[in-house]
């Protein structure tokens, strides 16, 4: 008998956080198998279509021969010279001869490759938890530690970065920071902004800024880039995404941008990865980047009215949600001793409304759970409808999550 080949996957891998959403996954399935209606607030994937302009330019950009090869890996000059603009025109970023910028497969990839890039076996990331998956994932593939930095409640849900010892400081070489913030809405004012890249310059740490919803906000206040605090060139790597702000998250399209002396050994790894961004989604992404303000301000009306609404049915019904005006997120507490991951089963199972447990987001985000806007205001109201009839009210609230779990 012929010997099997003994392939294993490597000790990395077994380090990755469990996928926690599978057996929710499961519940919902069993539910749809029971004939009830889903109510999706799970997934932060914007239910409005991409904008006609930006689908337009797609579609002739398929058709144009010398788009079918091998695109520029740093992204085509055209795309480029968008990216220069929008920071310009929705950041007052100029940069002079040192801004960079870069096309990336998605802000994901481009986040995924920064420990690779940055850190050597065996130091330390800072990861803000609760946070983005993908920051503790892509620390661990490439051997890099990860370590929590708690967001709380009470902080805001800005980084504690007293309680970081002395000693990890010292081996600490990426601070992941995303604000607006997933989960919990969190934003930062211009002057956090500053107290952060001054502790990131007085201990030789890069900031990773994730800003993919730079523009999500209902506070009135103008999208805020960390490249705008002076001196910030030197420590910090800016993620962009068209995904949220454009509604474009399936063309997967995104830039980096900061310094020439850290964009360029960034993509210097990359270009040993990947062929860069099919050029006819660059084009694509261009337009929409050259969008009227019009396009974002109506963008916002409609997840504000949104958010109205799933707040003030929350907040009738007692619950306790963090009011932050960022991202189309919101991010709700729930009673003392229940677990998220057993309330999101319990709420798909009986009610059929899906939210992200957030477990998922790390530790810290224990005992919470995350509702995405990404539903029309209808479903909204449908959804608070069936939360009444269950009567979720505070202290029945309470007594539903003791239950035993089913």
């Amino acid at each position: 008998m012929e010997k099997r080949a003994l392939i294993s996957a490597s000790e990395r891998l077994s380090k990755l956080p469990p996928y926690l959403f599978a057996e929710l996954d499961r519940k919902r399935a069993a539910a749809v198998k029971r004939g009830l209606d889903i109510i999706d607030f799970g997934i932060g994937d914007p239910d409005t279509p991409t904008p006609a302009p930006v689908v337009e330019e797609g579609r002739k950009a398929l058709l144009d021969p010398s788009f079918h090869r091998y695109p520029s890996n740093w992204g085509s000059g055209f795309f480029r010279d968008a990216a220069r603009s929008f920071l310009q025109r929705d950041f007052g970023l100029t940069g002079g001869d040192d801004l960079e910028v870069a096309s990336l497969i998605g802000s994901k990839e481009g986040i995924a490759h920064v420990p690779m890039v940055f850190c050597n076996r065996g130091d330390i990331v800072l990861i803000p938890n609760p946070g983005y998956p993908v920051y503790r994932a892509a620390t661990i593939m490439a051997d890099g530690i990860p370590v929590d930095v708690p967001l709380l409640w009470e902080n805001g849900f800005l980084p504690c970065l007293e309680r970081i010892p002395p000693e990890v400081l010292r081996q600490a070489k990426v601070l992941f920071l995303n604000y607006p913030n997933n989960p919990t809405g969190a934003v930062v004012s211009p002057k956090q902004m500053k107290g952060l890249v001054d502790f990131a310059r007085e201990n030789n740490i890069l900031i990773a800024s994730d800003n993919s919803y730079s523009h999500i906000r209902f506070d009135g206040a103008a999208p805020l880039s960390f490249l705008q605090v002076p001196g910030a060139s030197d420590v910090v790597l800016e993620f962009h995404s068209l995904s949220k702000t454009f509604s474009m998250t399936g063309w997967r399209v995104g830039f980096v941008a900061g310094s020439k002396r850290l964009v360029r050994p960034f993509m210097a790894a990359k270009e040993n990865i990947d062929s860069g961004v099919f050029t006819a989604v660059q084009a694509a992404a261009a337009t929409a980047m050259a969008l009227p303000s019009e396009h974002i301000s109506g963008l916002l009306s409609m997840y504000r009215s949104r958010r109205e609404v799933l707040l003030a049915g929350l907040r009738k019904l007692g619950w306790e949600v963090f009011d932050s005006p960022g991202t189309f997120y919101l991010w709700v507490r729930l009673p003392r001793g229940a677990t998220s991951m057993a309330f999101a089963g319990k709420l798909v199972n009986r009610a059929g409304i899906m939210v992200t447990p957030g477990s998922g987001f790390g530790s810290w985000g224990e005992g919470f759970i995350r509702f995405a806007l990404t539903v029309s205001e209808p479903r909204i109201h449908q959804a608070m409808g069936r939360l009444e009839e269950l009567e979720l009210y505070r202290n029945r609230l309470i007594q539903w999550l003791r239950k035993k779990e089913e």
